[in-house]
Formats: structure tokens, C-alpha cells, sequence
């Protein structure tokens, strides 16, 4: 599932191809994805202007005219994919179409639909189901030492656990935890209670480094991600730990014939990705 940095590079793909232009045809092909998409959706956005486009954790929300907003989340293998000139013939998995008045065609192409998408009355958007319980956006700064201290306090959960309950960090997924932990030096598998104050600053700061590394490359394509522009992100190519089992970790020293390198283990159904030596 894409996380915070792919809908982010999705986000900037979007947003100067997009805002402050009106929408002058939409094509609805499903009634829903995920779940049924709003009552008259292609209805109501055709006509509408786009404001702007903003990320809360890993929902893009496309603020449009009259305070509404659109809300989408990509799901497993959603993506939207930006033709500039005349567009290819409609694909079978495209489920929503849409035309500015520039002549731009975006589409949502979602093969295994758990994509979702709705719209929202602007004063209503922080009470939506989707967004009222989730934690705060790890590069803003409500996401702080002081925080992370006060949500891990206590819990016997393991640490990757509770990093990736969205209600403690808002778009942290699999690939990041996994990164952001080996970067913090900090074991997947220890209670999230048991970390120090030093443990739990190092670990904000590689959340965020790892985050905008991330950014910067485009996100991670392993397997649907693709700019809007059909291109590939590029972070896989850095990944420390994730995906290298058996190989030497970064930076580290430990002889790979007594440690065996970069483990692999299974935590709630996903594999986690860990240097045993370097991350206590």
C-alpha cells in the first residue's frame, strides 16, 4: 500500500496540474471502489474548480470551490495518471476520469479497487471517519519527542506495532517503520514502553529523515507506485534494511557469518526487516 512519501510525490504530481483549474468533464465507470462513492459524484464535481491539494497522512484531500473537498486514499494499487495531450483509450481498471478546462485528462486506474473516495463539506472534514482519529502527520510539528513519549508510555505492544497504528503516526506503513527503526537504532520487536527519552528522540528524528529521503527520491515503487506522470520513484534503490535478508546491513559492523545479517520475521502478518546487532 502506498505510504505517506508515495501519496506525497502523488500529491506534487497532481497539484500544478490541477489547481486552479475547473473540471469540465468527469466520467464515473463504477459506483463504487472500495466502498460506493458518493451519491451523484461525477455530478457534483463537474463544474468545480480545484483550490488546492493537500496530504493528511495517506488521504490526499482536493480542496475544491463552494469549501468542499475531495477526499481519496490509493488503497493497495490505486493511482492517478495525468494525460497532458489527447489520452489513450480508457483502461479497464480507469474507474474515474476527469477533463480540465486546459485540456488536461487525469485518471484513478485501481486494478484491485481498495481505493476509496468521497466528498466533503469543508467544516465537516476533521470529523470525517477517515481522518478524525488519526495521529498527527510525522514532518508537522505536533509530531515531537513529548508526543511520542506520552503515546508509547506503557505499551507492551511491540514497537513496530505501534508505529503503525495510524492513530500514533499518520501515513507510516511496512517499508518506513522497517527503515525508520534500523536508522533509530531501535529494535522492532522490543515493548514500545521500555524506550528511553534519548531512544524516542532519535527515533522522531529518523522518521522524519527517512520520510523526506523518500520524498525527495519519489517514493518506493516495489510494485503499482508511479508518479502521475507514469514515472518511477526511486527509494527502493536506498532501502537500509527492507526487502535484504541474509545481506550486511549499512554501516554496521557485525560479521555476517555469526549474525546472519539483515533478519527477517513475520509481526501481524508483514514482514519486518532488522539488523539484531545494530538495533536493540
Amino acid at each position: 500500500m502506498p505510504e505517506l512519501p508515495e501519496v506525497e510525490t502523488v500529491r506534487r504530481g497532481l497539484l500544478p496540474v490541477l489547481a486552479g483549474h475547473r473540471l469540465v468533464e468527469v466520467v464515473q465507470r463504477r459506483p463504487d471502489l472500495r466502498c460506493p462513492l458518493p451519491e451523484g459524484f461525477a455530478q457534483r464535481l463537474r463544474g468545480r474548480r480545484i483550490d488546492d491539494i493537500e496530504r493528511r497522512g495517506k488521504y490526499l484531500l482536493i480542496r475544491l470551490d463552494a469549501d468542499e473537498v475531495w477526499l481519496a486514499h490509493l488503497g493497495m494499487s490505486g493511482r492517478f495518471c495525468v494525460h497532458p495531450g489527447e489520452p489513450p483509450p480508457l483502461a479497464v481498471h480507469d474507474h474515474v476520469a476527469v477533463r480540465t478546462d486546459d485540456g488536461t485528462t487525469v485518471r484513478f486506474h485501481d486494478p484491485r479497487r481498495f481505493g476509496c473516495m468521497d466528498l466533503v463539506a469543508a467544516v465537516d472534514l476533521d470529523q470525517h471517519p477517515c481522518l478524525v482519529a488519526l495521529g498527527p502527520d510525522p514532518l508537522g510539528p505536533a509530531f515531537s519527542t513529548a508526543y511520542l513519549a506520552e503515546r508509547l508510555a506503557g505499551r507492551l505492544a511491540p514497537l513496530k506495532a505501534v508505529l503503525l497504528d495510524q492513530r500514533v503516526v499518520a501515513g507510516m506503513g511496512n517499508i518506513y517503520a522497517s527503515e525508520s527503526l534500523f536508522r533509530a537504532r531501535l529494535s522492532p520487536t522490543r515493548a514500545a514502553g521500555t524506550v528511553s527519552r534519548a531512544g524516542i528522540a532519535r527515533l522522531v528524528s529518523a522518521i522524519r529523515a527517512v520520510f523526506e529521503a523518500a520524498i525527495a527520491a519519489g517514493g518506493s515503487s516495489l510494485r503499482d507506485h508511479r508518479h502521475p506522470s507514469g514515472e518511477l520513484g526511486l527509494f527502493q534503490h536506498g532501502f537500509a534494511v527492507y526487502g535484504r535478508p541474509g545481506e550486511p546491513c549499512p554501516g554496521c559492523r557485525c560479521q555476517l557469518a555469526r549474525t546472519g545479517g539483515i533478519r527477517r520475521i513475520v509481526q501481524s502478518g508483514r514482514s519486518t526487516f532488522y539488523c539484531g546487532h545494530r538495533q536493540r
